[in-house]
């Protein structure tokens, strides 16, 4: 999974909406202080708060003393605060039960919105499709009745065509949906698809390595794993099977490596291509149009021989580039078999 991006240090009051103030607020009173407060807000509020805190960064110290002015000789000490999912965690565990703190947790680390189809909204077609094509046409044709009409059109044409035509024809008698229906459906997206983003969010030391690992030259990754096995084979085998790498590319669906490709400089791809595989190469030729992959072999032949080096950094754009985009929910990255696909 792609590092998230650091956002820049908060300091214009102006720009900061109503719930970034009163996240501001809530993390500089503290765990014990802000707890009565919490305690005060309904379940919604504490979503929207919660998910804004998660995202915050750096607040700077200036900011900080314009919201809290009673409090500017103790808070101007402090330089700075710093909203992440872990104090986010630390605060809501100190007056809710565990589980239900999991599900808050779960949910603003999946796509961002306040409702289950806010956040159906943000999340890429082809990943929802991808989702959705395992369910009953008539579960789809709900989900479909209840997002914006321009997303409901990218997911109908990533479904596959009979099951796709079958959801539009239900869609077509479709009546008011019961509440009940509805409730059903909105708690099956909430614990089956919903959680699987949350929890694919989840990153631990070994996720952490893997992704330094990753962006190591191969002569480099090869002396850290080879040394890291001497001292903790356990830990090397955790670190390798969790790496994303260039060869891994091979496992994207069509609709996936179709993305990517739209994403990466062309050059790049050329330098990438000319240190893959047979079948890998392959792979991506298939996924282009006839002339494209023309012209495509064409630039690399031209190239003649190409430093090893430069082979290897545009492998590691191509990947770093691919985890991006499944950061945001654009592509999907199996890590295995059928049954152990995960989506970042």
């Amino acid at each position: 999974m792609a590092p998230r991006t650091k956002p820049p240090v908060k300091d214009d009051l102006r720009q900061l909406s109503g719930a970034e103030r009163s996240a501001i607020v809530m993390l500089s009173l503290g765990e014990e202080h802000s707890q009565k407060i919490w305690q005060m807000m309904d379940e919604d509020e504490v979503k929207e708060v919660s998910q804004v805190m998660s995202t915050l960064g750096t607040v700077s110290s200036s900011l900080i003393e314009k919201l809290l002015v009673d409090f500017v000789s103790q808070m101007s000490g402090t330089g700075s605060l710093m909203g992440s999912y872990e104090s986010t965690e630390r605060l809501l565990a100190r007056m809710m039960p565990e589980d239900k703190v999991s599900q808050i947790m779960e949910e603003i680390r999946g796509p961002a919105g306040r409702t289950m189809w806010d956040k159906l909204a943000n999340v890429n077609e082809t990943v929802l499709a991808n989702y959705l094509k395992n369910e009953y046409p008539q579960t789809v044709s709900v989900v479909l009745s209840k997002i914006k009409p321009e997303h409901a059109a990218r997911v109908l044409a990533a479904l596959p065509e009979e099951f796709a035509l079958e959801v539009v024809q239900r869609m077509l008698r479709m009546e008011a949906v019961p509440k009940e229906i509805l409730d059903k459906v909105e708690q099956t997206l909430r614990t089956e698809f919903m959680s699987n983003l949350a929890r694919t969010a989840k990153r631990d030391a070994h996720e952490q390595m893997a992704e330094i690992f990753n962006n190591f030259d191969r002569q480099t990754e090869s002396r850290f794993v080879t040394a890291l096995e001497e001292r903790s084979r356990d830990s090397a085998e955790r670190i390798k099977a969790l790496m994303f790498t260039f060869e891994d590319l091979g496992k994207l669906d069509p609709g996936s490596i179709q993305t990517l490709l739209r994403h990466v400089e062309k050059d790049k791809l050329g330098l990438a291509l000319k240190g893959a595989t047979d079948t890998l190469r392959d792979t991506f030729f298939s996924n282009m149009s006839e002339r494209a992959g023309k012209i495509l072999r064409e630039d690399m032949e031209a190239m003649g021989p190409v430093r090893l080096k430069d082979v290897d950094e545009a492998q590691m754009r191509m990947v770093n580039v691919a985890k991006d985009l499944a950061n945001k929910g654009e592509i999907m990255i199996s890590s295995g078999g059928a049954e152990d696909e995960l989506v970042y």
